[in-house]
């Protein structure tokens, strides 16, 4: 059977002789506990369970009761096979079909899963639709009892969007309500085939199930990572620090720093990174502990540093472009104060409108047997989800592709000089080398392998390594750049340009 992708797909068969009973309805209270009205059907309560999917964000939190509600949807399943008198249901949350088949069919029978439209049987003649479950004839005659004709229930029961990672795999499971005090979900007797048209589930039992996407880093990797990340944050922390207090000390030592804005707008970015990494380490090391309350503050703390560290890296990329490439007119007035408020304020604008929608909470990856690998305050499951690919992965393309056309100009501007000056300075390739990969650093080309890591384990090794050391790198290029040995390391073509450009503004 092949389901839609990005859609909590569930399915129930049934195969149960019919009968009719009427039932009585009252309002449900502590719907998401599942405790009352467990047998009631009508729209309100059907509503109210379905209201749960995005109110339950946290398994096993004092809100809800995932095995509950989970049997409250099976129950009703079997309610629409004993006791429907409908043979559709349409709601926004729910599709379902419900008919009697007879058991002596010569061909295998498919049915259409669309999740905005209501399931059919999708006849033999017809093209066999890419989201569709397959009944094989062999199945009616194996059933018990020497039935001619059996009722059946197919239902799509939209649970939300889930959880996006950078590694996933889509993996078939199904609800098992016998697996550990509140149930969970299983793979045990389902295959799953990933082919260009979509994804088959093969499963040999009838029950509730669902194709996921799930998180390839185990909870040995995720602590491996994780390891590596803090021990790259703990070093970038004490290099940016150093560069902060070294740049502190040239102010007061040297006037030129009262002036030149480079060195400014490179302390700007070390600071954001510094409390980015330290709001990292934070986030990581409270995993889900205190309230909904601080969680959401770590949450949203950890994004405006992080917005903060690539509003600085763009605007270290628009300096760079002002110095190397457009060179003239580059007069505007307070230019530090200007960028100083585009570099600290967006961010705080973005954070705010993020979580005026509450989109901050717990963030949760879990490994193929759904066990869980890391927790940490980030984005909720969900919704929140669409605000993490805007704020986040879509801010960071665009600042950083920025990034990289201006290195690109750059670069092509230092080994494309002069042909006079050519034989002169072949000695000089080696500290334009230098020169770039300093810039580099400053324009975030690290950030930049995360566009790699769904190629395999060993990217993402090298993204969490290269990344967590960016600290370390800026140390080094601001050190070898406005220390007294800098001219024999690396060309201070930048450092001149700079301050001219300073002049400028004066």
């Amino acid at each position: 059977m092949a389901t839609p992708r990005g859609l909590g797909s569930l399915l129930l068969l049934l195969l149960l002789p019919t009968s009719g009973q009427e039932k009585t309805t009252e309002q449900p209270r502590n719907t998401c506990l599942g405790r009352n009205n467990i047998d009631k059907y009508d729209i309100l309560n059907l509503n109210d369970k379905a209201s749960c999917f995005t109110k339950c964000r946290q398994w096993g939190s004092d809100s809800c009761n995932v095995e509950n509600l989970q049997r409250y949807w099976l129950n009703f399943e079997a309610h629409l096979v004993k006791e429907g008198l409908t043979e559709k249901v349409n709601m926004p949350f729910l599709k379902a079909l419900v008919q009697n088949l007879s058991t002596n069919t010569a061909e295998d029978l498919y049915f259409s899963l669309k999740p905005s439209q209501i399931p059919r049987q999708v006849m033999k003649d017809e093209d066999k639709p890419p989201d569709r479950v397959r009944l094989p004839k062999s199945f009616f005659r194996s059933l018990p009892g020497n039935r001619s004709e059996v009722r059946l229930a197919i239902t799509i029961l939209d649970i939300g969007s889930g959880t996006l990672f950078k590694n996933m795999t889509l993996t078939c499971v199904f609800w098992d309500v016998t697996k550990g005090p509140t149930g969970d979900w299983a793979s045990e007797g389902c295959s799953t085939e990933v082919v260009p048209e979509g994804t088959v589930c093969c499963c040999d039992h009838l029950t509730f199930f669902a194709l996921l996407l799930r998180p390839t880093l185990d909870q040995s990797t995720v602590h491996i990572l994780t390891r590596i990340s803090q021990a790259g944050c703990g070093v970038s922390m004490i290099f940016l620090a150093f560069t902060i207090i070294l740049y502190a000390v040239l102010r007061l030592s040297r006037q030129r720093f009262q002036s030149e804005d480079a060195p400014k707008i490179h302390v700007a970015l070390g600071g954001s990174l510094f409390l980015l990494n330290l709001a990292f380490l934070v986030n990581v090391g409270s995993g889900s502990k205190g309230s909904d309350a601080a969680c959401w503050a770590r949450g949203a703390v950890f994004h405006y540093f992080l917005l903060c560290a690539f509003t600085w890296m763009g605007l270290e990329a628009f300096h760079l472009y002002l110095l190397a490439i457009r060179v003239f007119n580059t007069y505007f007035g307070h230019y530090f104060l200007k960028l100083s408020l585009v570099g600290w304020g967006l961010p705080a604008l973005i954070v705010i409108g993020t979580g005026s929608a509450n989109s901050y909470g717990l963030y949760t990856i879990r490994d193929r047997e759904n066990r869980t690998s890391l927790e940490l305050c980030w984005f909720r499951e969900g919704t929140a989800m669409y605000a993490l690919y805007i704020t986040v992965h879509g801010y960071f393309l665009i600042t950083f592709l920025f990034g990289m056309v201006v290195l690109a100009l750059v670069a092509w501007k230092i080994f494309t000089l002069s042909g006079a000056t050519a034989v002169k300075e072949r000695g000089q390739n080696r500290k334009k080398v230098l020169t770039i990969l300093g810039l580099s650093s400053l324009v975030g080309v690290t950030w930049g392998l995360a566009i790699f890591t769904p190629l395999g384990l060993s990217t993402v090794y090298i993204f969490a390594l290269f990344n967590s050391l960016q600290g370390v790198f800026i140390c080094c290029w601001f050190t070898i750049l406005y220390l007294p040995s800098q001219s024999t390391t690396v060309s201070s073509s930048t450092a001149r340009l700079d301050q001219a450009h300073s002049a400028s503004q004066e």
